[in-house]
């Protein structure tokens, strides 16, 4: 439809009641783009409505290179939307009215780069999604306000933003070029079996608590020179850092001398990051898995007899289930799912891990005989984890020194610099050897998860008057990034601290609706739905978050550990 037609339809329901806005939707073709209204709101205090634009990839004339494969794309498409954000933001809440009147909102990235359905570059196209507040007097239309958006406001950002002579193109060749050394780190990494890297010259401490941005004038990270290695990007050209080998690695230290901060920023190399973050060449293994203790956490048929056995209360640990965890049990539970998910790297941290899960003394050991505790605690599997599973460990220690005892690399921060004292601390152990270690055989856990369905069930009158139950449809409630409702049920994500954006459990408690609608059926297990729903992602992409005809904005692609996750803490009967 040519957008004359949408000027003359705002012209024609001006100062209706705010339903007559419904009539706008569909496609309107403007100069250089079409307009898609996808859904409108029901009032101007409800949700704002969804749309999006559809721009032909040729016009925009970008660089071949640019969108030659899956990373270029999805960093492509993350410039772009942080340009729209930018270019629209200026004139959002300027139209005036009631409620949301006048809202413009595009998703806002962070520090790291991930597919979003808010923006997508698909093989002739570039797609933007985004909201808007329809204005009203009341409830009352003000369509002169919407026309000034769409007409006004909206081509301007258009203009501005996705047009290669009209961006930064240095700016934007910046961004292009890191995300293609920081994949080829990665595969260097993979090669030289490193499970990790901090480049020399990286700022790892972030603004504030609330903030990712990096802080200014922090210490800048130096390697140590043993575990100093080089390596030759494309475009940076050589550069050099600190190499964490697989393995078992102890990051120790005294209290707010950068042991946590390291691992943070270890933890979120599993993503890409934007220029200037500070920590764009911290990479990690893309599996590792930040892993702490969750009191009170659901578990379901999880066999944690690797960490836990001989309950006193007889419980099986080999099908363990409880909808109330013990600091301890919880942490046995996340290790166990982290190994069913294929995760290659454990970050722990001891402040946030169950104290007695982790390390047993040899003074407790004396008091305490050890078929009196149930608990083989974490340090003494930690090695075989590594030679019988390939699974290494980065650990944060600060108070007890039976790690050592396990540790192939040792790193002291000091002031926020790292120093190698692996070697002094293998001198030191000969005068302190390690208690006697007796513990059940390693063996790795088995799967018993079969997925069900909760019946949610609604009951009404029918025309007779006679009570009826019938299936109710799920509803979907997000909880910023900590977590989500789906139907009655609350999955909580809370301790999940690699979930990087709000827009990631958007599209995981999408992911767990689809899996109830469709895939779980009491006879799958859990790594079934899981594996079906990543293949659903690789096989339909953005589209696959289709609702109602479109495609909504607000949806990041999560990493398969923490779809897995959430499904494990999906209360089920």
């Amino acid at each position: 439809i040519p957008s004359s037609k949408l000027r003359e339809s705002l012209g024609s329901i001006d100062h209706k009641s705010y339903p007559a806005y419904k009539s706008l939707k569909g496609e309107y073709r403007f100069p250089g783009y079409i307009l898609s209204i996808d859904h409108v709101q029901g009032d101007p205090f409800a949700s704002p409505s969804h749309l999006s634009i559809r721009l032909p990839l040729k016009d925009c004339a970008f660089p071949a290179e640019y969108v030659q494969d899956a990373l270029a794309r999805t960093t492509l498409a993350d410039f772009l939307l942080r340009q729209f954000a930018e270019a629209i933001g200026r004139y959002s809440f300027r139209a005036k009215g009631s409620g949301k009147s006048g809202l413009i909102m595009v998703s806002r990235c962070g520090q790291e780069v991930f597919p979003r359905t808010a923006c997508e570059i698909t093989g002739e196209e570039l797609i933007v999604r985004f909201y808007v507040g329809f204005p009203a007097n009341g409830r009352t239309i003000n369509s002169g306000e919407l026309e000034t958006i769409l007409f006004d406001f909206l081509p301007k950002g258009v203009q501005e933003a996705f047009f290669y002579n009209r961006l930064d193109q240095k700016k934007l060749r910046d961004f292009m070029n890191l995300a293609e050394d920081q994949q080829a780190l990665r595969k260097i990494l993979e090669k030289s079996g490193m499970a990790a890297f901090v480049a020399d010259g990286a700022v790892l401490p972030r603004e504030s608590g609330i903030s990712q941005k990096p802080m200014k004038g922090a210490v800048p990270f130096h390697s140590p020179e043993r575990l100093r290695i080089r390596v030759d990007l494309p475009h940076r050209g050589p550069i050099s850092g600190m190499g964490i080998p697989r393995g078992i690695t102890l990051i120790v230290g005294g209290g707010y001398h950068g042991k946590s901060t390291l691992l943070d920023a270890l933890q979120m190399g599993v993503y890409n990051h934007i220029p200037g973050d500070g920590r764009e060449l911290v990479i990690t293994d893309s599996s590792a898995l930040k892993l702490r203790s969750e009191d009170g956490r659901f578990i379901k048929d999880t066999d944690i007899s690797l960490f836990i056995n001989n309950l006193p209360n007889k419980k099986d640990t080999r099908r363990f289930s409880t909808l109330d965890a013990s600091g301890s049990t919880s942490q046995a539970a996340g290790i166990v799912e982290g190994i069913e998910a294929g995760s290659r790297v454990f970050l722990l941290d001891e402040d946030t891990s169950a104290t007695n899960f982790m390390v047993r003394d040899s003074f407790m050991q004396r008091v305490i005989a050890g078929e009196k505790e149930p608990i083989t605690p974490f340090v003494s599997r930690a090695r075989e984890l590594f030679e019988s599973a390939g699974i290494s460990t980065i650990l944060v220690a600060g108070s007890s020194g039976a790690f050592f005892h396990i540790a192939d690399t040792i790193i002291q921060m000091d002031n926020y610099v790292p120093v190698d004292i692996t070697e002094r601390v293998k001198n030191l152990l000969k005068e302190y050897p390690a208690a006697e270690d007796e513990k059940p055989a390693f063996c790795m856990p088995a799967q018993h998860q079969i997925m069900t369905r909760p019946e949610v069930r609604k009951s009404h009158k029918d025309y007779y008057g006679r009570t009826v139950d019938q299936p109710e449809r799920l509803k979907i409630k997000t909880l910023g990034r900590n977590g989500f409702l789906l139907g009655h049920d609350e999955i909580d994500l809370s301790a999940q601290e690699q979930i990087a954006d709000p827009e990631q459990v958007e599209a995981i408690a999408r992911l767990l609706k689809y899996a109830c609608e469709n895939l779980i059926d009491g006879r799958r297990t859990l790594k079934d739905v899981a594996l079906l729903l990543e293949q659903e992602i690789q096989k339909k992409g953005l589209s696959f978050f289709r609702e109602g005809g479109y495609v909504t904005a607000g949806c990041a692609i999560p990493r398969y550990l923490e779809l897995y996750a959430a499904l494990c803490r999906f209360r089920r009967p």
